[in-house]
């Protein structure tokens, strides 16, 4: 009859047709990620570390490409560039700067010290209104367009070792740079004074400023001078670096009372993204500098004054 119960027999075999067909299901699953498996079975089971190692490489490959293959501008890399924010400050800002960067670089010193070190802001020159950008080759116009009427810039006094305009950069190379940027100022009786320690001993730098003969400077130097009338050189214009400056005022080869304008290498930026005020080992000495008896009392004064212009 219909209405009876299944018998034991035929739930037996509902079962066991049930299982046949999951049976079968499950094996048609295996043979359909057989290929993926076989796949991730060739690459072993190392294959997840194969796969950084290779994403590393292309990251370090990508690393020493040159800048101009990855869209990068290749004369930022070998030059550094400008900081145009440095050229827009007044006096007050750039005096107020000088301040705050000497407080981050040096903070064991006291208010005092500090206060020695500052720059008012009447020694500075106001440049903000130079609209060209700050680059090497707009240094001798930048010099012109802030130098009194009728001032001839390859002027050089005939006393020894006098400069009119000291130029100051960070480093040796900048201002190796930045002498042969100024050579349009440059003549046989004046050459542009490199006043930095790359190459140049602190000994043969005084020989220089003090008209020594050009004979005396040894063969790796030679090329920094020129030959000069008589065998003597005035120099009317010099670039250095802080450090190598205050030495060669403190030997009184570097005579200051016709100095008339203290330039500063404000704008350039190294590679690393770096100023003349971002490091404390050019920063300090720097300020120290500035702030010499002999510069601080011709600051905004009318006779014989000093002016700093932030280049």
């Amino acid at each position: 009859m219909s209405g009876e119960a299944p018998t034991p027999a035929g739930l037996a075999a509902k079962v066991n047709k049930k299982r046949k067909r999951q049976a079968e299901e499950t094996s048609k699953e295996n043979e359909s990620d057989a290929p993926k498996s076989a796949g991730n079975a060739s690459a072993g089971p190392n294959g997840k570390k194969q796969k950084k190692r290779k994403s590393k490489k292309d990251k370090t490959d990508q690393e020493d490409k040159p800048k101009t293959v990855r869209g990068e501008p290749l004369a930022k890399e070998r030059k550094g560039g400008t900081a145009e924010a440095i050229g827009k400050m007044d006096g007050r800002l750039l005096a107020d700067h000088f301040v705050q960067k000497a407080k981050l670089h040096n903070k064991e010193l006291t208010a005092v010290e500090l206060n020695d070190l500052s720059v008012p802001d009447s020694a500075f020159l106001d440049t903000s209104s130079f609209e060209p950008p700050r680059t090497l080759e707009k240094l001798p116009n930048f010099l012109k367009t802030f130098s009194p009427k009728g001032i001839d810039l390859s002027h050089s006094s005939e006393q020894k070792g006098t400069l009119h305009t000291l130029v100051i950069s960070p480093a040796g190379l900048r201002a190796a740079d930045v002498v042969r940027a100024l050579r349009t100022f440059q003549t046989k009786e004046s050459p542009i004074g490199k006043l930095f320690a790359k190459h140049i001993k602190l000994e043969e730098a005084k020989r220089f400023l003090e008209r020594a003969r050009y004979a005396h400077f040894p063969l790796i130097t030679l090329h920094i001078y020129l030959a000069c009338t008589d065998h003597e050189c005035r120099v009317g214009i010099g670039a250095g670096t802080p450090s190598r400056i205050s030495d060669l005022i403190d030997s009184g080869s570097l005579k200051l009372n016709e100095l008339r304008r203290i330039v500063i290498d404000g704008s350039y930026i190294d590679q690393k993204q770096r100023g003349i005020f971002d490091m404390k080992e050019t920063h300090l000495p720097l300020l120290q500098l500035l702030a010499r008896s002999e510069f601080r009392g011709r600051y905004g004064v009318k006779n014989n004054r000093i002016e700093i212009l932030v280049f």
